[in-house]
């Protein structure tokens, strides 16, 4: 399968790069482009204040970018927290997208989005500051009208980026569930 992989609003770090090999070991092709273009933060405040000054709009096209050689092929389009942010928009606008792996991480969907029983499978933490639940409630009740196939994974006491052991967020047990549920769905596409 093929995988276009994300960046946290941290960067492409070591545990974004330690997923892409994790996927290529299950025997997928991912592909993990730097849309900070080789800066990263050690705090999410730093992050954000990096993503603002590359704007959302220059992200978006950056992934386009990174995507359109590829997505002919019918990628799967997975993120972390911001990351999956900018998959969710990608996939909602490709229409040979195989599939949505977010992790940590949604978008506004728009009123006109339609996608054909897309799978989408969402890792989160509960509760999750960054996606509460009144949020998800509404995504996952807007992904649907959308046509999304919808699987929602909660992970109770993990922090936001569980998954990434650099940070405090980290989540051993939850971590290697979620790549134990994820590797599973990526193997259905």
């Amino acid at each position: 399968m093929d995988i276009m992989l994300f960046h946290s609003v941290y960067g492409l770090r070591p545990a974004v790069r330690a997923a892409a090999d994790r996927l290529r070991a299950a025997g997928h092709d991912v592909r993990v482009p730097d849309l900070f273009e080789g800066q990263t933060a050690d705090t999410v405040e730093a992050g954000m204040e990096l993503k603002d000054k590359i704007g959302k709009d220059e992200l978006l096209r950056r992934a386009v970018l990174a995507a359109a050689p590829y997505s002919e092929r019918g990628l799967v389009y997975a993120g972390f927290s911001l990351g999956g942010s900018i998959a969710q928009n990608l996939a909602l606008g490709d229409e040979k997208a195989r599939g949505l792996l977010l992790l940590h991480g949604t978008s506004d969907i728009a009123e006109d989005a339609s996608v054909d029983e897309l799978p989408v499978q969402l890792h989160v933490a509960d509760p999750d500051p960054f996606e509460p639940h009144d949020w998800l409630t509404a995504w996952y009740l807007r992904m649907r009208r959308a046509g999304a196939d919808v699987e929602v994974y909660r992970y109770p006491g993990a922090g936001h980026l569980y998954t990434d052991p650099e940070l405090r967020d980290y989540d051993e047990t939850s971590a290697e569930e979620t790549w134990r549920t994820a590797l599973a769905f990526i193997d259905t596409l």
